[in-house]
């Protein structure tokens, strides 16, 4: 039984492998697409290249390996009944049960080896790769600025009439930072580099002049000239330190911490759902008044109150949901493999297709449906339509669902899948052969 177990997990592991890096190389291209503009215009070096890429792997591997367990259970399965070997195996007294037993188990144990992987160190890398983003995205300030527009940035709004790699020219800058009239400079060409350590921006101007109204005497106008003039720009970098911005979203923590942010938020809804009682008690005396007076304006302030406590509570009931669904979301993800396991076996025992083409095309529609449905459950849980577990899981039970079924009448030999017309047809219509 040894061998036989070692023999099915063998058969599974190549293409597994095989999935695993095909998958994820179609998804880092995905990336170097969406990364490509910023890579070009920030001149990013291929050390930051290359870690922006390396810490992108995690997301990717969260989703591409439960995706390459599917191809690989349809890929090996299919082999199987290909090559009549599980008709071999049925004559021995060997059912479907026991072919599935070791690669259910195994896909078990990599569902909790991703729980480890969703909570420890996905988390930590989505961090570093926002922190490197936000670095990459300041590395050079210049290319913030939009030629033939006005740029508004805190305190100051900037016009340039063209800009040339990292060099500006026809520069206008209108200083509000100091006074009540606003100083405004021009320059014939000038830069703007970071400074302080990336927490400020300094504009360093050539041949140009400066405009400015006496704050004292208004009817004094003042107009400088110079050669070269450094205009510092505080707090407009990136304001971080060396290490990084400690601020974390949903997808930056562990389900542990996203667990005590939860029960925190619930803490503060149980106590503004007592302020509110209290408020509607101040309401309801006011109301009650024998006398007939009713003072209207405290009654306004009252209302005001219970209706800035009753939007506080929805937000604050919105934070629960969302980091609720993404705790669910980790895990749902994560024993996916074990759903994909039950859906991809069969599906290759009944189509008996071992071709890499139909294989990945059956799983790509078997994977984008499942993802199309945890996508949707979790805009309508973060809106409150569904709870937060059934947005999560109900994937994950209806796909089971369907892999029991097909598992059972797999053993049962009842072949209800045809791909060939399937084929034939996709084939017809995309004018190229799916083998």
């Amino acid at each position: 039984m040894k061998i036989l177990e070692s023999y099915i997990l063998k058969e599974n592991f190549k293409p597994f492998v095989v999935s695993l890096m095909v998958t994820t190389f179609v998804m880092l291209l995905d990336k170097i697409i969406d990364l490509l503009n910023l890579i070009i215009e920030k001149h990013l070096d291929v050390l930051t290249i290359v870690s922006i890429f390396g810490l992108s792997l995690p997301f990717i591997l969260a989703l591409t390996i439960p995706m390459a367990i599917l191809l690989a259970s349809i890929m090996s399965f299919g082999r199987l009944s290909v090559d009549n070997e599980l008709i071999a195996f049925k004559s021995c007294g060997i059912n479907i049960y026991t072919l599935l037993r070791p690669t259910v188990i195994v896909a078990l144990f990599i569902s909790f080896f991703m729980v480890y992987f969703n909570n420890a160190v996905l988390p930590q890398t989505n961090h570093m790769l926002k922190n490197m983003m936000i670095k990459a995205n300041y590395r050079r300030p210049a290319t913030a600025i939009v030629p033939g527009t006005f740029n508004s940035m805190k305190n100051y709004t900037i016009y340039v009439k063209e800009r040339i790699d990292d060099e500006l020219f026809g520069i206008l800058i209108y200083n509000r930072e100091k006074t009540k009239f606003p100083q405004t400079i021009s320059a014939e060409r000038g830069k703007i580099e970071l400074a302080n350590g990336g927490n400020s921006l300094k504009a360093i101007l050539y041949n140009g002049q400066m405009h400015e109204r006496d704050q004292k005497n208004p009817d004094k106008y003042n107009i400088s000239e110079f050669k070269r003039f450094t205009l510092n720009l505080p707090d407009l970098g990136y304001k971080m330190n060396q290490e990084g911005t400690d601020y974390r979203g949903d997808r930056e923590l562990s389900s542990n911490a996203m667990q005590e942010i939860v029960n925190e938020r619930k803490n503060k809804i149980e106590l503004i759902q007592t302020e509110i009682e209290d408020i509607q008690s101040n309401i309801d005396e006011i109301n009650s008044n024998e006398e007939d007076v009713i003072d209207k304006k405290e009654l306004k302030k009252n209302y005001n109150r219970l209706n800035l406590k009753k939007d506080k509570i929805t937000t604050l009931n919105s934070d629960v949901r969302k980091y609720q669904v993404e705790i669910h979301k980790k895990y749902a993800i994560a024993f996916a493999c074990v759903i994909f396991v039950l859906i991809g076996a069969p599906i290759g025992m009944m189509t008996k297709t071992s071709g890499v083409g139909m294989s990945f095309s059956v799983s790509a529609i078997v994977f984008l449906i499942y993802y199309g449905a945890l996508t949707l459950g979790e805009e309508l849980a973060d809106k409150g339509v569904v709870s937060p577990f059934l947005a999560m899981w109900i994937s994950n039970i209806v796909f089971g669902i369907i892999g029991i079924y097909l598992v059972i009448i797999s053993v049962r030999e009842m072949k209800t899948l045809d791909l060939t017309k399937i084929r034939d047809k996709v084939n017809k219509f995309l004018g190229f052969s799916i083998k």
